[in-house]
């Protein structure tokens, strides 16, 4: 099935977009219907960055979120935060398409458009179970399943009205959430096969009191990893991956590390780094950019490459990565 989104300069924004936002699109009025494989490729492989901002409301910079994308197809959402439901549309995210959900924590920023997505989800004909995906509990921060009771349950949920996700019942998917133990970052990873040949490894990582995910996601024998919000004492996630050159690194690059941030949450720009020197990617893609730290890019640059010295490239919303 092919879907459709109305094209805007957001679209022809993204990476590798010259051909289909050529001179001769130009002269086509806003709004003109074209489709999705104009944002990422209709075959093989690709990872859109749908949100590539943090939390603070930045203007053009949504919550952290991705999409891939196998032949065409929407497959697995990873993260939806605050804005990035409108970035889904603008992508041409389908929910009956999904095979996850996949959550690298419970903050706002990563996590608060969920609702929204799966408000859609009673709209689309969509009858198989969705697996959601994410950390384990800790002080403050509940497991996926009871963040998703506290969301949709019917007794006292904030949503109950979407409660049918719940049990699968009113006209709505069962959603199967599996909470990963993260143990501050040092629990075990845990492979996860969805679906054919898509497989994702959950490696816990460390961002403070706040239990966190990483992910691992092959395809055949194309492979991406995404750090998901974690600090340098994120060792084990480090270990797990070491040396595995996946062929897109995407770190997330919230701080350039001067005194006066918060401390003990995200890596610096020389910390990932070191963790791109350890993986090997054959590309390194920052997100979950601040302004603070895009304004001096320049200098995050320059402290990363003290050990990884490839392609480095900055995500903005709708940015779409092939492998």
């Amino acid at each position: 099935m092919v879907r459709y989104f109305l094209k805007t300069a957001a679209a022809c924004a993204i990476a590798g977009m010259a051909a289909s936002c050529s001179a001769a699109d130009s002269g086509q009025d806003e709004g003109t219907i074209i489709s999705q494989s104009a944002a990422c490729p209709s075959s093989g492989l690709a990872l859109q960055v749908l949100g590539s901002g943090a939390p603070i409301a930045e203007s053009g910079h949504a919550g952290t979120s991705y999409l891939l994308w196998i032949d065409g197809e929407a497959r697995l959402l990873i993260d939806i935060g605050s804005g990035a439901f409108l970035r889904f549309a603008e992508a041409g995210g389908d929910f009956n398409t999904l095979v996850a959900i996949l959550l690298t924590h419970l903050h706002a920023d990563h996590a608060g458009d969920l609702a929204g997505v799966l408000k859609y989800g009673g709209f689309t004909p969509r009858t198989r179970a969705l697996p959601v995906i994410g950390p384990d509990a800790a002080p403050r921060f509940p497991a996926t399943d009871e963040f998703l009771d506290a969301l949709l349950g019917k007794d006292g949920g904030a949503f109950a009205y979407l409660g049918g996700y719940i049990d699968g019942s009113e006209d709505k998917v069962l959603l199967e959430p599996r909470a990963i133990t993260t143990a501050m970052g040092k629990g075990d990873p845990v492979e996860i096969e969805l679906a054919d040949d898509l497989r994702v490894r959950a490696i816990p990582v460390h961002h403070g009191v706040v239990p966190a995910l990483g992910f691992e996601i092959s395809v055949g024998d194309r492979k991406l990893v995404i750090t998901g919000d974690q600090s340098a004492n994120s060792t084990a996630f480090e270990q797990a991956l070491a040396g595995s050159k996946p062929d897109i690194l995407f770190a997330h690059h919230v701080i350039n590390g001067d005194r006066g941030q918060p401390r003990g949450l995200h890596r610096t720009p020389a910390q990932i780094g070191e963790l791109a020197a350890a993986l090997q990617p054959g590309r390194l893609v920052l997100t979950h950019n601040m302004n603070r730290a895009l304004e001096r890019i320049d200098d995050s640059r320059a402290a990363i490459a003290q050990n990884y010295a490839r392609e480095v490239t900055v995500a903005d919303d709708l940015d779409c990565f092939g492998l």
